[in-house]
């Protein structure tokens, strides 16, 4: 029980901070362009991931993970955060946070579509029944409820948040690949994107008028969206007797998140957003449910 109380407050601290980073996005995109944005970010993620490699003495082990696969961490670099963020932050840049946030939440929807692709596993009936949920929610939010007319907010803006989502389940699905630790790798895949990113927001980019509330703001999203909250949550995981008491804390961030957009930034709630929301996370719960057996006599 004390077990289960430690990792329920790791857990809830981590949905915490993941409930206010659409409200950063939003932000700093102010401030920054997706680029600028994805490059600072992952400085400030790198060099804590690190420190908290160091602390946690597994720093010997980045030369000797880099060695043995150096082409398949160059690749998750590139996936994320390189590719992964700025699909993401160019779609918040194109759609209210409110309207992008909820559509990211189907990654795991994605994650099970790839996985049968990929991975040649199943698609359970339960899975169908999530996708047919998941994705008639992202029509509602992107249509903002204009179901008949199909009249798109910003059909850009949605098409890059979905592919968001197969590019996070694409990674993921590499992970699976290598039994690394998660740091470790973390460590090696923003080190190995970091030096494309620098040179390319140098090229493409200015610098010179960002002010302190830009830095102040992508501090955060690095600290925070790609940093130590993923650590909260691995801890929470792993701190847990049963896994289930904590993971479905997740699906509160959502909800958090609009409260915060409306609250700091101003963002108008629509109620089909709300409406897709829910639908977006009926079918990621209808995923998680296990059905028992009738036992014949």
């Amino acid at each position: 029980m004390a077990a289960d109380k430690i990792a329920f407050i790791y857990a809830l601290i981590a949905v915490l901070l993941w409930s206010t980073v659409a409200t950063a996005f939003k932000i700093t995109l102010e401030y920054m362009t997706p680029l600028q944005m994805v490059t600072a970010a992952s400085v400030v993620s790198f060099a804590v991931l690190s420190l908290v490699c160091v602390i946690q003495k597994k720093s010997h082990l980045l030369l000797l993970e880099l060695r043995k696969m150096p082409l398949y961490y160059v690749l998750m670099g590139l996936i994320n955060p390189l590719i992964y963020y700025l699909v993401l932050f160019q779609a918040y840049k194109l759609l209210p946070a409110s309207e992008a946030q909820p559509l990211n939440y189907t990654w795991a929807i994605a994650l099970s579509i790839m996985a049968a692709l990929f991975l040649k596993q199943h698609i359970r009936r339960r899975d169908w029944v999530a996708c047919a949920l998941g994705y008639f929610g992202v029509l509602i939010i992107a249509t903002r409820g204009d179901l008949f007319g199909l009249s798109f907010s910003n059909p850009w803006g949605v098409l890059l948040a979905l592919i968001s989502t197969f590019l996070w389940a694409g990674y993921w699905i590499l992970n699976t690949r290598r039994n690394a630790d998660s740091v470790v790798s973390l460590v090696l895949s923003f080190g190995l994107a970091l030096p494309i990113l620098i040179i390319a927001s140098f090229v493409w980019s200015d610098w010179s008028n960002i002010p302190w509330q830009g830095w102040a703001a992508v501090s955060y999203v690095g600290l925070f969206e790609m940093g130590i909250t993923f650590l909260f949550w691995l801890k929470a995981m792993k701190t847990a007797t049963n896994t289930a008491l904590i993971s479905n804390l997740i699906f509160i961030s959502p909800f958090i998140s609009l409260l915060l957009l409306s609250a700091i930034i101003g963002e108008t709630i629509y109620v089909s957003t709300i409406v897709g929301l829910a639908l977006i996370i009926t079918g990621l719960l209808v995923q998680r449910l296990h059905f028992k057996k009738k036992l014949k006599p």
